[in-house]
């Protein structure tokens, strides 16, 4: 059985991301690059797929992965994101992961692996 939320739109998503990330201070612009980090998409190309509405599994099937996936760790919502079986879950989870570390106020630098 697919999951719901592989056919939900990452624009129906995303204000809840900035929203997160905004309540702690920090800015849409910083979620962007967070995402473009994940994902390899460029600026365009992101605000493309959120006008388009993109649903997260066409979202992530054209994104290429940052090569540095592998180093986020943790838990969302109690799950271990290096756990997940399904790979498009484990990359939505991926991208849940760097929003709430962002919103926890982790620098750029490390929210990005560099």
């Amino acid at each position: 059985m697919q999951h719901r939320i592989f056919t939900t739109s990452v624009a129906s998503v995303y204000p809840h991301y900035v929203a997160k990330a905004e309540r702690k201070g920090r800015t849409k612009a910083e979620v962007d690059q967070v995402i473009e980090w994940l994902t390899g998409f460029d600026d365009a190309t992101l605000h493309r797929h959120l006008d388009e509405e993109t649903t997260f599994a066409d979202f992530f099937a054209a994104a290429t992965l940052n090569p540095h996936v592998d180093q986020i760790t943790g838990s969302v919502c109690g799950v271990k994101v290096q756990e997940v079986e399904d790979p498009l879950m484990r990359q939505i989870r991926y991208l849940d992961k760097l929003v709430d570390e962002l919103a926890k106020g982790r620098p750029m630098e490390k929210v990005l692996r560099t």
